[in-house]
């Protein structure tokens, strides 16, 4: 059970926790973003380097719960950083957009029956709500960036599709920090998206922020 700010106490339904499984396990998918995650390193040697690597950071320092890194090779923990870094870019386009879609909508109209932008609800009952056209054209484009349009750099980092940095980053220092920062981000992104999710399945109230601080809002 769980109380929101100024209504009161409900008891989630079988479906509501139905969904709360479905989103936890999902993010069992992306445990990669905890740590630089592994397949087995055959040398002590090589096994420090990725306790040192990019991401073995404060607060957690280096983070291998399950165990992923035990006898990994420098290709395993190349594939699931770059998972990881693909997650977590996803995962912070996901707040952004669940955000901005409970301020703002776009103008027009979502197809040719003439549903509006902005008659369309935010979360889960937003994506429900796109027309059969719509969502084949959100999974084509998945589909594209994932086989054509996001396509790792030979030779560089895990994660580099080739965009270049901002002029005011030249060293490696600067860049291997930016690197930190992104993989931090995204793995913030990762737990908050999930909160997001389980919390408006629960009551309809997925801004925790808010309900703490007692600033209400009106979600869908």
């Amino acid at each position: 059970k769980r109380a929101s700010c100024g209504s009161a106490t409900t008891t989630p339904s079988t479906s509501t926790r139905s969904m709360i499984a479905i989103a936890l396990l999902a993010s069992l998918a992306t445990v990669c973003a905890f740590g630089p995650a592994v397949r087995s390193a055959k040398t002590s040697s090589l096994k420090m380097s990725f306790a040192t690597a990019e991401g073995a950071q404060p607060p957690l320092g280096f983070f291998d719960p399950l165990g992923l890194l035990k006898d990994a090779d420098q290709e395993r923990f190349d594939r699931l950083r770059f998972v990881e870094l693909k997650h977590g870019r996803i995962a912070m386009l996901g707040v952004l957009g669940h955000l901005v879609q409970q301020n703002y909508r776009f103008p027009g109209y979502i197809d040719l029956e003439g549903h509006k932008f902005a008659d369309l609800p935010n979360g889960f009952a937003g994506l429900f709500s796109v027309p059969a056209l719509g969502l084949i054209q959100i999974f084509l484009s998945i589909g594209w960036w994932e086989l054509k349009g996001w396509k790792q750099v030979e030779g560089s980092t895990p994660g580099d599709f080739g965009i270049k940095y901002l002029d005011y980053i030249k060293t490696d220092e600067q860049k291997a920090q930016k690197r930190a920062i992104e993989l931090n981000n995204g793995r913030a992104a990762q737990m908050g998206l999930l909160a997001i999710m389980i919390h408006e399945q629960i009551d309809g109230h997925p801004y925790i922020i808010n309900d703490l601080l007692g600033l209400p809002y009106k979600f869908n």
